[in-house]
């Protein structure tokens, strides 16, 4: 089974989460179906002993995971080989989708006081509020390299990308104020960098010191893309425009004959996020504040 998987990688390099595929390959799935075993030997019931084994002690949305690992795994391999058939099915999920699916978006109150003490020093304060006005995913702005900023927009590289093709996301002046901040390290090609070597990263002890100075709970660091695309629609943005700006295809006829980049619609899209972000952090009494979070919640 290992060398299959082996060069199921190496053809599949490009993913983005490739590194963390290997990984579970070595820690969960050789260890217990037997990284010498024939593929072709693993059946059903293996593959279901596999998951009661990570589900007990991962917990089920680990198991479902390596579940998909797996099922990509074997459909490559079945493509290529006219004797083997997947023995992954319908039904082995531990976990219901939409279920388990998060609604979580921040109130006023609680954005306000996450912005407050993002407003702290530091590259992970700095990387809460860009993700906030960015509506970014969590990997794509912690790997976030200086050289993806062209003029005033960050250019995500496909490969980067969960859609597989660059995405142009024009940066209004409220992110652009927080990248003028960072320092830029010799050496270091990352915006955000806890050690000025490496992409941001030990994201579970930062957040729990980061909830303790903001005093809200419960919520992920991917609440924060769910919160900015609420957000955008209560700025009253258009639903296709805010669906560009997170990086989402839009589906159908459009997505083929419609090539448009809608870079000043996103671009409008960004400031007005920033705009909503603004009233909320510094309701306007007169003159309006510039957006530094300097308001106590």
């Amino acid at each position: 089974m290992r060398s299959v998987a082996e060069e199921y990688l190496v053809r599949e390099k490009r993913l983005r989460t490739i590194s963390q595929r290997e990984r579970i390959f070595e820690r969960l799935i050789y260890p217990t179906l037997g990284g010498g075993r024939q593929i072709g030997s693993i059946k059903r019931k293996d593959i279901v002993r596999l998951l009661d084994h990570i589900e007990d002690r991962h917990g089920s949305r680990m198991a479902d995971y390596t579940l998909a690992i797996l099922s990509r795994l074997f459909n490559w391999h079945a493509v290529r080989d006219d004797e083997f058939t997947s023995p992954v099915v319908r039904g082995m999920r531990r976990q219901n989708a939409k279920k388990h699916a998060r609604t979580r978006v921040l109130s006023d109150d609680e954005l306000c006081r996450v912005w407050v003490a993002a407003s702290a020093e530091g590259p992970f304060p700095a990387f809460i509020k860009f993700l906030l006005l960015t509506s970014a995913r969590r990997a794509e702005g912690a790997a976030m390299k200086w050289g993806e900023i062209d003029g005033s927009d960050w250019i995500l590289p496909a490969a980067r990308n969960k859609t597989a093709v660059d995405l142009v996301r024009p940066l209004s002046k409220a992110a652009q104020a927080i990248l003028a901040e960072r320092p830029r390290i010799a050496g270091c090609p990352y915006v955000f960098s806890s050690d000025g070597r490496a992409a941001l990263a030990g994201f579970s002890r930062l957040k729990q010191k980061f909830d303790a100075a903001c005093g809200v709970s419960g919520w992920t660091i991917h609440d924060l893309r769910r919160s900015a695309r609420s957000l955008m629609s209560r700025a009253g943005v258009s639903p296709d425009h805010a669906e560009r700006c997170l990086g989402h295809v839009i589906g159908g006829v459009r997505e083929t004959y419609d090539r448009h980049a809608y870079h000043t619609e996103k671009l409008q899209a960004f400031e007005a996020l920033a705009a909503q972000i603004e009233r909320i952090v510094n309701p306007p009494q007169g003159d309006v504040v510039p957006l530094r979070g300097r308001r106590r919640c």
